[in-house]
C-alpha cells in the first residue's frame, strides 16, 4: 500500500516522545506537514530533529485553556488529529483523590474533546478529515492497578464514536485505537514500579507481562512504531471507510473478539 498525505497538516498531541512521537514520524513519512505539541520546547526541538520531513513545534500545556488557544492560533486548520495526550500511573483505587480524578478526566479526555470541538468543523466544511483518540487495552479490561486511567481510556472510546456520528456523512472519519502494553520510557518506569529496580530490563519486561498482562498473545511489549502504523493507515484515503470503530493494535491483550 501508498500512504501519501503530501499536501495534509498532521496534529499530534503529547508528541514529544514515546508513541506520539513515533505517529508523527510515521506521518511524515507519508507526506503529512507535522505539528508536534508538548510542555517542554527542548524536548520537542530535540524530537523534530529526528523527524525527516516537514515538522514545526508548539509549546505549551493543552490542559489548559491558554495553551490550547495558543495551539489554536498557530495551527488554525487541521487535516489530521491524533489525541495522543495522556497520563498514567499506579494507585490503590481507594486511595485514588477527587483531585487526582479530575486531573486524569482533565488530561486524557477533555483536552480531546476540545481539540475535536475546534477542528472537526472545519475538516467538515472542507470535506476530508481524520480523528483519532489514543485509547488503550484498560478501556476494555480495566486494570486493578490503576482504575482511573482504565477509565478515562473507556470514556474515549464513547467520545471517538459519538463524534463519529457528529461527523456522519461529510468525508471525515473518527476512530480511536486501543494500544496495548507499549514499550516506552514512561512505561519502563512503571514497569519497574511494579517489579522492582534490581533486574535487568528483559527480566523485569517479562516478569511484567507474565504477572500483570498474563492475556498478551504477543507476550512482549508493543513497540510505539506499531501503534504508528495503525495510526498512518487510518490518516490515509485508503481508510475511508473506517469511521466509529476501535481498532486494536494490543498484541491480542484483549480476550474478546470485538472490543
Amino acid at each position: 500500500m501508498r500512504i501519501d498525505l503530501s499536501g495534509r497538516t498532521a496534529v499530534v498531541t503529547g508528541s514529544s516522545q514515546g508513541i506520539g512521537l513515533a505517529i508523527a514520524t510515521g506521518l511524515a513519512a507519508a507526506g503529512a506537514a507535522v505539528v508536534l505539541t508538548g510542555r517542554d520546547p527542548a524536548r520537542l526541538e530535540d524530537a523534530a530533529a529526528g523527524i525527516d520531513g516537514e515538522v514545526r513545534t508548539v509549546a505549551g500545556d493543552v490542559t489548559t485553556d491558554e495553551g490550547t488557544a495558543a495551539l489554536l492560533a498557530a495551527v488554525p486548520d487541521a487535516d489530521v488529529l491524533v489525541n495522543n495526550l495522556g497520563v498514567f500511573g499506579a494507585r490503590p483505587a481507594l486511595e485514588i483523590t477527587d483531585d487526582e480524578w479530575r486531573r486524569y478526566f482533565e488530561t486524557n479526555v477533555l483536552t480531546a474533546v476540545r481539540l475535536t470541538r475546534a477542528w472537526l468543523p472545519g475538516m467538515r466544511e472542507r470535506g476530508w478529515g481524520r480523528v483519532q483518540y489514543i485509547a488503550s487495552d484498560s478501556a476494555v479490561a480495566i486494570p486493578a492497578e490503576m482504575v482511573h486511567y482504565g477509565v478515562t481510556k473507556t470514556a474515549l472510546l464513547a467520545v471517538s464514536r459519538g463524534f463519529a456520528k457528529e461527523a456522519a456523512g461529510s468525508g471525515v472519519t473518527v476512530n480511536s485505537v486501543i494500544a496495548g502494553p507499549t514499550h516506552t520510557g514512561g512505561v519502563e518506569d512503571f514497569v519497574y514500579s511494579l517489579v522492582g529496580r534490581d533486574v535487568p530490563w528483559d527480566e523485569a519486561q517479562r516478569t511484567f507481562m507474565r504477572e500483570h498482562r498474563p492475556a498478551s498473545l504477543l507476550q512482549r511489549l508493543i513497540e510505539p512504531e506499531e501503534i504508528a502504523n495503525m495510526c498512518v493507515y487510518l490518516a490515509s484515503p485508503l481508510a475511508s471507510a473506517t469511521t466509529g470503530g476501535a481498532l486494536r493494535v494490543d498484541g491480542g491483550y484483549v480476550d474478546a473478539i470485538l472490543p
